[in-house]
């Protein structure tokens, strides 16, 4: 019980961080902080829809197809971490600003905690969600590296959002997965406890 009690917090606190550097640096400036929010950044523009709220119905509907591929645990556990996030997101864009914002200080910070965030679900094995499920799924059926489907698919997304918005949104985008990247690869090789487990596993 106590292990559980201390996963869901560090899930809570990883969709938090990642909620924080999107919501408060790298949204207000349009940086999708992946596919899935590139999509979330073009409901927004085309419908106005909030990007907490847009990042949620986006990851939420990836994930739906790896409900049964994935298993019902992996999926609950993925799916509190997307509301934590989208929740978050939606927290700071609406109670905190921040004046003559810098868009390079703002592409640093907010994806050194979105990557510090995927960092800490990652070591807890749950999914950011969105296009991580739909990578998996790819790289479990054709026996690849889930890297390759999963840039592949994210620079499509980055090409069409830039396309609508802004070509610099592609320049933006790739710097900002490079550090979030590197974040996580990061928290993931520190041995915080041997308890934590770092692979992705079909259920049996």
């Amino acid at each position: 019980m106590r292990g559980f009690w201390r996963k869901h917090g560090l899930v809570m606190l990883g969709g938090m961080c990642q909620g924080f550097g999107m919501g408060l640096f790298l949204f207000p400036n349009s940086i999708p902080s992946g596919g899935a929010g590139g999509i979330a950044v073009l409901l927004n523009y085309w419908f106005h829809i909030n990007m907490g709220p847009a990042l949620w119905i986006v990851n939420f509907s990836f994930m739906l197809f790896g409900v049964k591929y994935l298993g019902k645990r992996f999926t609950l556990w993925t799916l509190i971490g997307i509301t934590m996030t989208s929740l978050s997101i939606d927290f700071f864009e609406s109670h905190f600003s921040i004046p003559n914002r810098s868009l390079f200080y703002d592409l640093i910070i907010g994806s050194m905690f979105l990557g510090l965030g995927i960092g800490i679900l990652m070591r807890n094995n749950v999914s950011n969600g969105g296009i991580g499920v739909i990578a998996i799924m790819i790289s479990n059926g054709r026996n690849i590296l889930p890297g390759k489907p999963l840039f592949l698919i994210n620079s499509l997304i980055f090409l069409v959002t830039a396309a609508v918005i802004s070509w610099e949104i592609i320049f933006l985008a790739l710097i900002s997965q490079w550090i979030s990247t590197t974040v996580v690869d990061v928290i993931c090789r520190v041995d915080f406890s041997p308890s934590y487990s770092f692979g992705w596993r079909k259920k049996p």
